[in-house]
C-alpha cells in the first residue's frame, strides 16, 4: 500500500541521516526552477522503461511538484512488486512552503 509521507515527516528522517531513494519523476524543465538535490531525476514518462533500475526491496519515496503524479507513479511501482513506496504529500511546492524557502514555486 502507498503511504503519504509529509514533508515534515522527510525532512526529519534525511535529519536524522538517513538517505532515502527519493525519485523526482517531474520533467527536466521542472527541475530546473526548483529541486531537491537528494532527488533522483526519473521523468514520469521513463519509469515503465527503467522499472530495472530500482531495487524493489528497497524504501522509494515519490515526488512530483504537488503530489500527484507522483502518487500514480507510486501506485505503478506497488502494481510492479515494489514493497515499500512513498508519496512525499504536497511535492516541492510543499517543501518550499513549509521547509525550504527559498526553492522558487512555480
Amino acid at each position: 500500500m502507498v503511504t503519504e509521507l509529509s514533508v515534515e515527516e522527510l525532512k526529519a528522517r534525511l535529519d536524522a541521516g538517513e538517505k532515502p531513494l527519493v525519485i523526482d519523476v517531474r520533467e527536466p524543465w521542472e527541475r530546473d526552477i526548483s529541486k531537491l538535490e537528494i532527488a533522483q531525476a526519473m521523468p514520469m514518462a521513463s519509469v515503465p522503461q527503467r522499472l530495472n533500475e530500482l531495487d524493489p526491496t528497497t524504501p522509494i519515496i515519490v515526488m512530483c511538484r504537488s503530489g500527484g503524479r507522483s502518487l500514480q507513479v507510486a501506485h505503478l511501482l506497488e502494481s510492479h512488486g515494489f514493497r515499500s513506496v512513498s508519496n512525499l504529500t504536497g511535492g516541492i511546492l510543499a517543501w518550499g512552503e513549509r521547509i525550504d524557502p527559498s526553492l522558487r514555486p512555480y
